[in-house]
């Protein structure tokens, strides 16, 4: 459910470009209908810009399923671009990287809400909600590349009080499973 259009994809695909930052990309295909899980692509160049992979062959990978806890888990791994899923974002900051936020349905504006402006703990991607661009069919709202590269930039840089606060937040949450780290009530 949580896949994106092809038209979406090529944004996001110039925000990566654009940011000259180094990157992993877990791309899925989106499933033919609402009861089908998404699937992976055998070659993502057909939803890319021309010539995207050959572009950032030295700087991108595309690849389909991801292992995420194991990537959050690499100690290269500057930023995270989630869909704000609760454990995505759980497990962001039990490894200390910050997160750019992009929710799609369901709970995730409320965490990615929580996580920014209550927390402090990530950064948002906006949708433009006043100057809307819709994907050719007009049903679904599209984040373009300036706004997706703007969030790879905020969440990436290395000093700045967000990475500072999250960092914190991974020595708490690892603090509070050692043995006597909390407590547990039931009322």
């Amino acid at each position: 459910m949580g896949c994106f259009e092809e038209v979406q994809v090529k944004e996001i695909a110039y925000a990566l470009e654009q940011s000259g930052h180094r990157f992993v990309w877990s791309l899925r295909r989106p499933p033919p209908s609402f009861n089908v899980l998404p699937g992976d692509y055998e070659d993502p160049g057909v939803v890319l810009p021309d010539g995207f992979l050959e572009r950032t062959k030295g700087t991108g990978k595309v690849i389909g399923w991801a292992p995420q806890v194991s990537l959050l888990a690499h100690e290269a791994v500057g930023g995270f671009v989630s869909h704000c899923g609760w454990n995505s974002m759980l497990e962001s900051l039990w490894f200390g990287v910050p997160t750019a936020t992009w929710p799609i349905y369901g709970e995730q504006q409320m965490n990615a809400f929580e996580m920014v402006v209550e927390l402090g703990l990530a950064v948002e991607i906006k949708l433009d909600y006043k100057n809307n661009v819709f994907n050719p069919g007009g049903d679904v709202a599209i984040v373009k590349a300036k706004e997706v590269e703007s969030g790879i930039r905020r969440v990436i840089m290395e000093d700045n009080e967000l990475r500072e606060k999250v960092k914190e937040m991974s020595k708490m949450s690892r603090a509070a499973v050692t043995e006597g780290g909390f407590v547990v009530f039931f009322g």
